[in-house]
């Protein structure tokens, strides 16, 4: 390894094999890919491990009903993992089976080590099982739902059980494990998920089942095969026995020498408590460092409910990626998706994604430059030796934008960086339109040239930059200019706007316009044909409060019905989000326009301008809370940039802004 190169470790959860990945899943993965590539960006020497979970009870259920051995069972649909994976590009360097023997072999030596300190001792369990979640519940932590006690996690049903057990004595860790929080406070991210950890830690921690008696898939436990070892002992060993910890042979260790502690571990919330208390205790009774951070990000939910295979509510990724495209989907998951919470997941809302964000802002950009390049033999992008203000003042936005990406990614937050290339998109497209170069190419053919100059190297750099979410279509991108995705960071982070470039015009757009998949299109017709009689309206308004949006007349209106109504397909595309007014000024020479900065959460913050002055002090806005329209194209007002706009009521002469509870975050969307 070059003395220059840092190692970077980065895991994800490793699956159960119980059916086929679902978008859920993919998720996660997702997250730690494009955080290895970024890494890799960076010049660092990154190993970045996925696989799956193979051994329990619920497996061993799934097995019986196939009427196949557990070991044949699994070793059928561990090519469904791996081809998805690979469909969707992710760059995983090592994929670990929890059936492999070198990683068995490393779970019974950890045992044996556990046994010899004393951290093990048998005694009998009596206490509810969840088997899809393969966890303990206590009394204390079952949900009580129609009189049955359900599992904290997926609320099924649980199982009573008593069988003598070994345990580990994790309670001999709670004082270790609240020094290690304490000394560590960016162990999980986002902060806020601490609180739940130390919770349960400060409470009392029980000393924890480590083996089972009635469950005869798994690894069987040493000195004594009438027990096999707790499932997510098993589990959570694989992080490091994929480095080879405990292993025999030559350089057996080098690897986790090398790499351990891992820097990134990627989770779903509803596994944070095993990494964080059970995982990192079972490596400091072996005298071994945890992991130094947790990225937990939030449910994927479908119509609101948390998605699973058991529910049937599982998106799978494969046919999403047959219809939309790979780089659109993973696009959509790591833009629009906040890791910090739950993120909705709606089919008519990728469609609008990859429509408004894509094709209209990013592929449009690229078109219309390489366009005008050919049609007036401009091609070979001429730089110029100094820049006009317009440009410079893009450049600058370039270089904060550079600065902002990287310390948005470095920190994890992987939605709000590339927010901050889209804005910095949408900034391209308003100096693009602004300079007019379809008619500077006769009359200033200088400016023209600096346009399409400044519009390239801007192209570049985001070429770069989106390569961790989009590798197909970034590489696509710079080969319309003449490039391959080659640079290093440090040369992309110079941004001197110095780089040879040929425009070619794509033979076909970068990202096109999709449609609806068919069953989509009939359930919005199925709807629309539910409505009510346009005869008989639904509701009479006696005192009329009107949402003031935009003044766009009936005859304008694109795809308007003559009735005034609209299609379903219409209203998916307007995206009304709840936002959070971070500050407030007047515009200058105005009694009327007000200047916001708005929190949109996972949309970045957004400069909108509102003409509510009259209605409004600037103190009175701020801190507020509200519902903003965030995919209206960018538009001057008053020569500033409005990126929105802000929804009110006006009633008469009234006006009021439409208010939302404050326990809903910025940047969640109205559906």
């Amino acid at each position: 390894m070059s003395a220059q190169k840092k190692s970077f470790y980065i895991t994800t959860p490793i699956y159960y094999v119980n059916a086929k990945p679902h978008i859920g899943t993919l998720y996660s993965t997702l997250l730690a890919d494009v955080i290895a590539r970024w890494q890799r960006f960076k010049g660092n020497e990154v190993y970045f491990l996925t696989g799956t979970d193979e051994h329990g009870q619920k497996i061993a259920q799934q097995a019986a009903l196939a009427e196949m051995h557990p070991q044949q069972f699994v070793d059928q649909m561990i090519p469904a993992f791996q081809s998805a994976w690979e469909r969707y590009e992710l760059s995983y360097d090592r994929f670990i089976r929890t059936t492999e023997l070198a990683h068995k072999q490393t779970v019974v030596r950890w045992i044996e080590q556990l046994i010899a300190k004393g951290d093990i001792y048998k005694a009998r369990y009596e206490g509810l099982y969840c088997v899809p979640c393969e966890t303990f519940v206590t009394q204390e932590q079952a949900v009580v739902v129609e009189g049955e006690q359900t599992c904290p996690s997926c609320f099924r049903g649980l199982q009573k059980i008593s069988e003598e057990n070994y345990f580990f004595r994790l309670s001999a860790y709670q004082e270790k494990l609240l020094a290690f929080y304490e000394q560590n406070p960016n162990f999980i991210h986002p902060k806020e998920r601490i609180n739940e950890i130390l919770a349960f830690v400060k409470g009392g921690l029980k000393d924890l089942s480590i083996s089972r008696t009635t469950v005869e898939w798994g690894i069987p436990f040493p000195s004594d095969p009438e027990h096999t070892v707790y499932v997510w002992g098993d589990a959570l060993m694989n992080y490091v026995s994929a480095l080879g910890f405990l292993h025999t042979g030559p350089q057996a260790g080098s690897r986790f020498a090398q790499f351990w502690p891992a820097d990134v571990q990627v989770m779903a919330k509803d596994i944070v408590k095993f990494h964080a208390v059970y995982f990192p205790a079972f490596l400091m009774a072996v005298g071994v460092q945890p992991a130094r951070r947790l990225l937990v990000h939030g449910y994927l939910l479908v119509n609101n409910d948390k998605m699973s295979k058991s529910k049937g509510n599982a998106l799978d990724p494969l046919k999403l990626a047959d219809h939309f495209g790979v780089d659109q989907i993973r696009f959509y998951l790591v833009r629009h998706m906040p890791t910090n919470h739950d993120g909705n997941i709606s089919v008519p809302d990728i469609v609008s994604r990859i429509e408004s964000d894509l094709a209209n802002n990013l592929g449009n950009l690229l078109q219309r430059a390489a366009s005008l390049a050919l049609k007036y033999s401009a091609t070979e992008v001429v730089v110029p030796k100094t820049w006009s203000e317009e440009s410079k003042k893009l450049h600058e936005a370039c270089n904060e934008m550079l600065g902002e990406f990287e310390v948005l990614m470095d920190g994890l937050q992987l939605s709000q960086a590339h927010a901050a290339i889209w804005a910095f998109i949408t900034k391209v497209n308003v100096y693009f339109h602004e300079m007019e170069p379809w008619k500077k190419a006769k009359e200033n053919p200088a400016q023209f040239s600096e346009t399409l100059a400044a519009t390239a190297q801007s192209l570049y750099i985001i070429g770069h930059l989106i390569s961790s979410i989009m590798p197909y279509k970034s590489k696509q991108l710079l080969a319309s200019l003449g490039h391959t995705l080659s640079a290093t960071k440090e040369q992309i982070y110079a941004c001197k706007w110095n780089v040879p470039c040929t425009y070619f015009v794509p033979r076909e757009p970068l990202f096109v316009r999709p449609e609806l998949p068919i069953e989509y299109k009939e359930a919005a017709a199925e709807l629309e044909a539910l409505a009510p009689p346009q005869s008989q309206p639904a509701v009479k308004v006696t005192h009329p409060v009107t949402p003031v949006v935009a003044a766009v007349s009936r005859s304008n209106s694109e795809g308007a019905a003559e009735d005034g109504f609209i299609t379903i397909d219409q209203l998916v595309k307007v995206e009304l989000v709840i936002g959070s007014i971070v500050s407030c000024v007047r515009v200058e020479k105005s009694d009327k326009m007000l200047c916001m900065q708005v929190d949109l959460g996972s949309y970045g913050v957004r400069q909108i301008l509102a003409g509510v002055g009259q209605s409004f002090t600037p103190e009175q806005l701020t801190g507020k809370r509200g519902l903003f329209v965030a995919n209206l194209p960018p538009r001057k007002m008053l020569g500033m940039l409005s990126q929105g706009m802000m929804l009110i009521a006006k009633d008469g002469d009234k006006i009021s802004l439409v208010s939302v509870d404050d326990a809903i975050a910025p940047g969640s969307r109205l559906c």
